[in-house]
């Protein structure tokens, strides 16, 4: 999946797609564990997608905060003035 596509997702599709995700990676090291695996390949690329949707996550909920930060600290410096 590709981050511009990650990024434009709202934070509950992408904590449902991450736990997916999670669980299709526990399926593939199973395949992986019993030779049955394709593409090896594929289990590194879930994983940077795991990865890719985790960090963008993360991103959210910063900018989340700052925003939520911000107003009221710019209150604070307008009244000590």
């Amino acid at each position: 999946m590709k981050t511009f596509e990650i990024k434009e997702l709202p934070d509950e599709e992408l904590r449902k797609r991450i736990k997916d995700e999670e669980e299709n990676l526990i399926h593939l090291k199973f395949q992986k564990a019993t030779s049955q695996l394709e593409s090896p390949i594929k289990v590194r690329s879930v994983r940077r997608d795991i990865a890719k949707m985790k960090t963008i996550l993360r991103e959210h909920e910063l900018k989340k905060n700052t925003q939520q930060i911000k107003p009221s600290s710019t209150v604070e410096k307008n009244k000590d003035q």
